[in-house]
């Protein structure tokens, strides 16, 4: 009998040992698991602020479209004002021509930038509905009522419209914005316009 009790002494401790060591890692991956988590929700959180700010951009620039003494200064370019009166269909927001002529205001107290540039959706500078060359713009017809403005069926593809009264013009608005911790959000907004 004394021989057992002094076996059965001996096994309590490497048991114990294997469960605190169990203990331990199962601790670690916990650790590791809600930091991540909260990474997560703070990189979420940046991108939503960054994302508000970069509206900052798209507001500015439509302030500045509706608040244009004559709509005759949006058929050239303005690069003051971050206005680009063409917009090549080969470009994304990626290539360095769409950038062109864009504004960027000033940092703000967390030294974020933002830029914007507003694009009118035609092949050439000039007035939309110019022959020489013959300008090709992305138009649509303005809303006089509750009933449609052609018959149904009618087509209102770029190539052969149908309008009645002025047609509305397309102009994008694209926002960037460069936070100082490496993040960026873009934002578009398409704004539609009559001519005049």
């Amino acid at each position: 009998m004394i021989r057992s009790r002094l076996r059965q002494a001996g096994i309590a401790l490497p048991v114990m040992l294997i469960m605190l060591t169990v203990m331990l890692i199962g601790s670690i991956y916990l650790l590791r698991s809600s930091t991540s988590t909260t990474l997560t929700v703070a990189n979420l959180a940046y991108d939503s602020a960054l994302s508000k700010e970069a509206d900052l951009g798209v507001h500015r620039a439509f302030q500045w479209l509706s608040t244009l003494p004559s709509r005759s200064v949006l058929n050239a370019n303005s690069p003051g004002d971050g206005y680009v009166a063409t917009l090549d269909p080969t470009w994304t927001v990626s290539s360095p021509g769409f950038w062109t002529g864009s504004k960027k205001l000033p940092a703000d107290n967390s030294g974020n930038v933002v830029e914007y540039v507003i694009h009118r959706m035609c092949n050439f500078a000039g007035p939309y509905n110019s022959t020489t060359p013959q300008n090709t713009c992305m138009l649509t017809a303005a809303k006089q009522g509750v009933a449609a403005p052609v018959a149904l069926g009618t087509t209102l593809a770029q190539d052969a419209p149908v309008y009645q009264g002025q047609p509305e013009l397309h102009y994008v608005v694209t926002a960037r914005i460069f936070g100082p911790r490496g993040g960026n959000v873009m934002t578009q907004a398409v704004v539609m316009m009559g001519p005049f």
